[in-house]
């Protein structure tokens, strides 16, 4: 019940937080002006507030500090967020910011959470359970923190070296991967509430079998679920507000971190954003073999195709919602080798599907 009091009250502060930023948007020219902001994966022509990433700011922040115990890990996520929110909000008003300068932003976002103390210490190796079914799946874990490098600047530290640089590439990879799943109206808020709430799910499933850490990072996943449904009311369309470079990376830099501290989860949090995972990745390497700058955005994602069958904003949304609900729901009760087979299986289909389109395009075309 306690999970549920907090996902509302992230809801109600950032959807009661978004009038003003409108207002704030329009005032201070944070808007999407597809005739001054010219990009090609453009889907619509209305002038539209940008900043999303402001009300789910404060949603999250008041909301923690109400729920949560302030220690390193939460000061730390605060800390990326308030740089993710500064890089959105100047990306926002400057039309031709470089998307390379927003890579060394996350990256500095990414390292205030590997600062704290968050990251990958420990993952499954699916290979084993898949050859050795009947033996303890502890024995199947990998460790990544025996490699450790001290040093001292004013008080001894330590670099974990492989769990650090693991927790950074999946938390920038990760924000890249939902960021690149914003092009509809409710798409990516929608895909951010269900991955919320699953590893909020998993999280007091793990509470329940015994670990008391877990709970604060289960009221952290709804929290952020919550601020999600908050933004979805005023994204939904036709959108009030867009979640602009802040709302989405915000979003997902919970998300990434969230799947860490839930016991490095990161195999769930893969399969229930299967779909936006695996269409990054085709976009990335069809960017690359195309001899073009993967960063570089283009008319070419998954939504944009399916926009080109004639499916509406709504449809593709509610398309990604429940995909990510479905695939979510078989995370929770699933091995991690399963799991892996299951994206493996999507990312197939997944590419069959594209080339499909892609002959029907020119069939169409000639």
């Amino acid at each position: 019940m306690q999970e549920v009091v907090v996902a509302l009250v992230a809801f109600l502060i950032t959807a009661g937080s978004i009038p003003l930023t409108i207002k704030l948007a329009k005032h201070y020219g944070l808007v999407d002006n597809p005739q001054k902001r010219d990009h090609p994966a453009h889907v619509q022509g209305r002038i539209i507030p940008r900043a999303g990433g402001l009300p789910i700011f404060v949603g999250v922040l008041i909301s923690a500090l109400l729920f949560l115990p302030i220690e390193k890990h939460l000061v730390g996520i605060f800390l990326g967020m308030s740089v993710l929110l500064a890089v959105g909000l100047i990306d926002d008003k400057i039309r031709e910011f470089s998307p390379y300068w927003r890579l060394g932003l996350l990256l500095i976002a990414a390292l205030c959470a590997v600062a704290a103390g968050i990251g990958i210490s420990f993952i499954s190796n699916p290979l084993y359970q898949i050859t050795n079914p009947l033996l303890d799946p502890t024995q199947s874990i990998i460790h990544l923190d025996s490699l450790i490098i001290p040093f001292n600047l004013l008080g001894a530290h330590k670099i974990i070296l492989i769990a650090d640089l693991l927790a950074l590439l999946w938390i920038m990879t990760l924000t890249q991967v939902i960021n690149w799943a914003k092009g509809v109206d409710g798409q990516m808020p929608g895909i951010t509430l269900v991955a919320a709430i699953t590893l909020g799910l998993f999280s007091l499933k793990l509470f329940y079998e015994g670990d008391p850490n877990q709970l604060n990072i289960a009221k952290l996943s709804f929290i952020t679920a919550g601020a999600s449904l908050g933004l979805l009311v005023f994204n939904w369309h036709p959108s009030k507000i867009l979640p602009g470079f802040s709302g989405s990376t915000i979003l997902a830099y919970l998300l990434a971190v969230l799947s860490i501290l839930a016991g490095a989860k990161l195999a769930t949090a893969m399969l229930v954003l299967a779909i936006p995972i695996i269409d990054f990745a085709y976009t990335f390497f069809r960017r690359v073999l195309n001899g073009r700058s993967p960063v570089w955005g283009d008319r070419g994602h998954f939504h944009h195709r399916l926009l080109d069958l004639g499916w509406s904003h709504q449809q593709i949304s509610l398309f990604y919602i429940l995909g990510s609900a479905i695939l979510g729901s078989i995370a929770l009760f699933v091995d991690t080798s399963s799991k892996i087979f299951i994206i493996l299986g999507l990312a197939v289909v997944f590419c069959l599907f594209i080339l499909w389109l892609n002959s029907f395009s020119q069939r169409k075309t000639n």
